[in-house]
């Protein structure tokens, strides 16, 4: 889990950029066509268009990642909360007397799982939480491993095949939530992203100079269109701080608990 990018700076820090650059490339583009004269443009358009072409596929590229998984961590959601109550079920399997103990520490484990992503984004708190985690699956699998052994009635004959198999991937699919949540896409590429759009502003700044008349509107929409598209973006890749939050997803893990009685 690594330090969160803020959304909401991110996408401040281009537009105020974007809107800078736009006036510094006006202010050339007048500068260079007065002492040029009229024609000092031409043969220019396709380099901008190739660069304006460059932003729009990073743009898409970045976004289509982002929301790809976004939703993959969405999934993750529930199919942790499918393998704890299959391994849940299972503990019918071991002998009356083992279970009750068990059963505790699994209450105990959805607590600290759902309490891991409630402490986001302080990293510190998140990573503690997850130590305890894993205090608690050891302590499971040590019970459970144990149970199965005991040859005694009311055991079932596959209680270690059905149940231990179980365990272990309720155990796994936590790494698996654990890399996806520090998945990310590179800094580097936003970096990337945000040197882009400058550089795409600077030639429409030096585009719309040509013009006697030009609109501030189109300015304002140009520039709020790509800061709105980029702050989704990097919300996407940080679900648990953002607008667009994973939370209302874990509410299958306090459903989950709620039947653990």
């Amino acid at each position: 889990m690594e330090k969160v990018l803020s959304a909401p700076l991110f996408a401040a820090v281009l537009a105020a950029g974007m809107l800078v650059c736009i006036e510094l490339g006006r202010r050339l583009g007048a500068r260079g066509e007065a002492q040029a004269g009229d024609g000092s443009r031409e043969g220019f358009g396709r380099f901008e268009s190739s660069v304006f072409a460059l932003f729009g596929l990073l743009l898409a590229f970045t976004f289509s990642a982002s929301a790809a998984r976004f939703d993959a961590r969405r999934l993750l959601v529930a199919e942790e909360a499918n393998r704890i109550g299959t391994a849940y079920l299972r503990l019918d399997l071991l002998a009356a007397e083992q279970q009750p103990a068990l059963r505790d520490l699994f209450r105990r484990y959805v607590d600290s799982r759902l309490a891991t992503y409630r402490k986001m984004p302080d990293v510190a708190a998140a990573r503690a939480e997850l130590s305890r985690t894993e205090q608690l699956q050891r302590a499971i699998w040590s019970r459970a491993v144990a149970g199965t052994r005991i040859t005694a009635a009311g055991v079932h004959v596959d209680a270690g095949k059905l149940l231990l198999p179980a365990l272990n991937e309720m155990i796994d699919i936590t790494t698996t939530r654990t890399m996806a949540a520090r998945v990310h896409t590179p800094r580097l590429v936003f970096y990337l992203l945000l040197a882009m759009g400058l550089l795409a502003s600077l030639l429409a700044g030096h585009a719309v100079s040509a013009r006697r008349v030009w609109s501030r509107l189109h300015v304002v929409v140009f520039v709020l269109t790509i800061a709105i598209t980029v702050f989704l973006i990097v919300d996407l890749e940080y679900p648990r701080v953002g607008l667009l939050r994973l939370d209302r997803y874990d509410d299958v893990l306090v459903d989950l608990r709620a039947t653990m009685r």
